[in-house]
């Protein structure tokens, strides 16, 4: 069969390939939910089930794992893409009307309030400082180790 399926996006007019062996390409999943009988039960030594038990245990839990899942993605997986791609859309619109202009609009105020906060410290800090350094510049300080 196929390990890759095509489809054309008809919004950019690009091909987008979807790989159908490697769905997670950027490990988004790695360590979140990839959960196998192992990492779930384990007896101790000491404290073992029959065999048979333990076999039956681990067939049930991936046989029921893959099933499940399979049935849920088949019943919710189109439905919760909808809602995800519908979320992620009203967020993209937000990021792109909303968020980006405020903070453009943001930046422009604030270069402009610095702009009169540096024209009110250079007109009034700056002459108070100069006098200062004038009035400081005649002090001499002499430091003497006294025996």
């Amino acid at each position: 069969f196929f390990d890759h399926y095509s489809y054309h996006c008809p919004a950019n007019g690009h091909h987008k390939e979807i790989d159908l062996i490697n769905r997670d390409p950027k490990q988004v999943n790695e360590d979140v939910v990839k959960v196998d009988f192992e990492d779930v039960i384990a007896e101790p030594d000491g404290t073992h089930s029959l065999d048979g038990v333990w076999k039956a245990s681990y067939t049930t839990f991936t046989v029921s794992k893959y099933w499940c899942y399979r049935i849920l993605s088949a019943i919710l997986g189109i439905p919760v893409a909808l809602l995800w791609g519908f979320l992620f859309a009203c967020l993209s619109f937000c990021h792109i009307w909303a968020v980006v202009p405020c903070i453009k609009s943001c930046l422009i105020e604030s270069q402009c309030l610095s702009r009169i906060y540096s024209l009110a410290i250079h007109t009034f800090c700056d002459p108070l400082f100069e006098a200062l350094a004038k009035i400081f510049s005649s002090v001499r300080v002499v430091l003497r180790k006294e025996v």
